[in-house]
């Protein structure tokens, strides 16, 4: 596995620990930007 798909992998996965945290703390505007954050991510490691 290539180093820059490790790396958007992470990302997304990061994003979507930092989505369920900030949606737990009641911040759904935040948990919205983060979670557009993971797509754009998720959309790199497409092939």
């Amino acid at each position: 596995m290539p180093l820059s798909r490790i790396g958007w992998l992470l990302t997304v996965v990061i994003c979507a620990i930092a989505v369920v945290a900030l949606l737990l703390s009641d911040y759904r505007g935040y948990a919205a930007v983060t979670a557009a954050v993971g797509v754009a991510a998720a959309i790199n490691l497409a092939d």
